[in-house]
C-alpha cells in the first residue's frame, strides 16, 4: 500500500466516480468544501491532502492539516457541524493502519479531530486501532446535532408532534397568511445568481441577532459567499425564501446532498419577529424537503429549543484526540 499527495481538482475526479466505492458521509467532506475551507482559513498551515492505495484501488482519503505537530480534519467547528476521512466501504481498518504510520513518518505526534458523530469512521474504526497500537485516545462529548427522520407527508409529520406543539404551529401559520400575501420557495440557485441572494441573506443575518452580526466577521463572510458559489456550481445549494407582501422577511441556506436537507443557517428581518417569520421560514423549508422526497431533515450542531419542538432528535457529537508518538 502506499500513499500518494493529492489535489482538491483530483479529489472532485474522485468523488464524481462510484468506482472508488468511497464513504462520502456528508456535505462537508465533498471536495468543494473541503477547498473552499481551506482558501478562507488555512493561511499557516500545511495541507496534508492524501490518498491511501492498494496498487491501483483507492481505498481511502485523508483530508488533513497540520500545524505544530498536530494534524486536524479540514474544517473548524464554527462553521462546519462534523467532520470525517472519507474511506472506502469496508477498507476502513487498512486505511487507518497506513494512515497512521505515514503520518508518524512525517513528525506528526497528535491528532485532534473533531466535531464527530457517532458513526463517523473516526470513532468506528481509527479509535480501535489507535488502542491496538497503545496510543493515548481521549474521546469526550463536544456538542449535538439534531436532525429528524421524515415521513412521506406533511399530515404525518404534524401528528409526530406533541398536541400543544402541532396546535402552536398551525396558528403561528394561519397567524402568518393573515398578515398578508405569503409566498415560500425553496430554489436550486445557480451561480450567477448566487451574489444577489447572498447580499439579501447576510444582510438579515446581521440583523437577525447582535450574536449573529458579531459572528459575520469579513473573513466568515468571504467564507459564506464562496461557499453559496461552491455548492451552487455542484448543484446543492438551496435558498429558501419567505415573503410576506413581496418583502423578503425570512431567509434559509441550505443544501441537498444525499436525500438529506441541511440547514445551515437562517435569517430574518427583525421587523416581523411578531410574526414568528424565522422559526416559520424553517417550518416551510422542512415542508418543501419531505414533500421533495427527502428522507432526513438536518438541523445541525445546536441544540436550540425550536429544533426539538419541530421533532427533532439529539446526536451526541465527539471531540477525540490521539498521541501517536
Amino acid at each position: 500500500m502506499t500513499t500518494t499527495e493529492e489535489s482538491f481538482a483530483s479529489l472532485d475526479s474522485y468523488c464524481s466516480e462510484t468506482r472508488y466505492n468511497l464513504r462520502w458521509s456528508s456535505v462537508f467532506v465533498l471536495p468543494g468544501w473541503l477547498r473552499v475551507w481551506w482558501q478562507s482559513f488555512g493561511d499557516g498551515a500545511e495541507l496534508y491532502l492524501r490518498t491511501v492505495r492498494q496498487e491501483e484501488e483507492i481505498i481511502g482519503i485523508a483530508p488533513l492539516f497540520i500545524r505544530d505537530k498536530k494534524a486536524a480534519l479540514i474544517g473548524s467547528a464554527d462553521v462546519c457541524d462534523y467532520l470525517d476521512f472519507v474511506p472506502a466501504h469496508d477498507k476502513e481498518e487498512e486505511f487507518f493502519s497506513v494512515l497512521l504510520d505515514d503520518l508518524i513518518d512525517r513528525g506528526v505526534s497528535h491528532l485532534d479531530l473533531r466535531p464527530l458523530r457517532p458513526n463517523s469512521t473516526v470513532l468506528n474504526y481509527l479509535v480501535a486501532t489507535a488502542r491496538n497500537r497503545n496510543y493515548s485516545v481521549l474521546c469526550q462529548e463536544d456538542g449535538v446535532s439534531v436532525e429528524l427522520d421524515l415521513p412521506a407527508t406533511w399530515e404525518e409529520y404534524l401528528a409526530l408532534l406533541a398536541t400543544k406543539q402541532r396546535h402552536e404551529l398551525k396558528r403561528k401559520l394561519r397567524r402568518l397568511e393573515e398578515a398578508g400575501n405569503v409566498a415560500y420557495r425553496c430554489m436550486e440557485v445557480s451561480p450567477p445568481q448566487v451574489d444577489g441572494f447572498m447580499d439579501t441573506f447576510l444582510r438579515l443575518f446581521t440583523l437577525s441577532w447582535e450574536e449573529k452580526a458579531e459572528f459575520m466577521t469579513p473573513r466568515r463572510e468571504s467564507f459564506f459567499r464562496s461557499l453559496a458559489r461552491a455548492m451552487a456550481e455542484a448543484k446543492l445549494l438551496r435558498l429558501g425564501v419567505l415573503e410576506l407582501d413581496a418583502v423578503t422577511v425570512a431567509m434559509i441556506m441550505g443544501f441537498d446532498y444525499d436525500d438529506t436537507m441541511y440547514l445551515y443557517n437562517s435569517a430574518y428581518d427583525p421587523d416581523y419577529r411578531r410574526l414568528s417569520v424565522g422559526l416559520l421560514s424553517k417550518v416551510l423549508c422542512l415542508k418543501d424537503s419531505l414533500e421533495g422526497g427527502k428522507k432526513r431533515f438536518d438541523f445541525l450542531k445546536g441544540g436550540e429549543p425550536y429544533k426539538y419542538q419541530l421533532g427533532g432528535s439529539e446526536i451526541p457529537l465527539y471531540r477525540c484526540e490521539i498521541r501517536i508518538k
